[in-house]
């Protein structure tokens, strides 16, 4: 098992920028607390507030896919289109080796000191 990062990007449907917001807050603690969770960071578009964007890293695809799956989730899945209409961009990577652990990479490759 190896792990994944997310990067899931929304864009607020005009109006909807608080509630957005409030539904994403409001993942965050439970997500925390999931198996597999290493990283889940919300993010708020410091020039375009109705911008949204989680960056996470799982233990594994089995991890993902079990958060995926949860109460939390599933409940707020049900908001997508009233809160973001069709703009979400959800996409899942495998780290790629190189640079630095402590400066942000994510994979150690042969002969780093990370």
């Amino acid at each position: 098992m190896s792990e994944v990062v997310v990067v899931g990007a929304f864009k607020a449907r005009p109006g909807k920028e608080d509630d957005a917001l409030e539904a994403f807050t409001a993942l965050v603690e439970p997500t925390h607390a999931e198996p597999g969770c290493i990283l889940y960071a919300l993010h708020r578009g410091a020039d375009d507030p109705s911008r949204l964007t989680f960056v996470e890293r799982w233990a594994s695809r089995e991890a993902l896919d079990a958060h995926l799956k949860s109460p939390h989730v599933a409940a707020l899945l049900e908001r997508v289109e009233e809160l973001f209409g069709d703009s979400a961009d959800i996409t899942v990577f495998d780290a790629v080796p190189g640079g630095e652990t402590a400066k942000g990479s994510l994979a150690a490759h042969a002969g780093s000191s990370a």
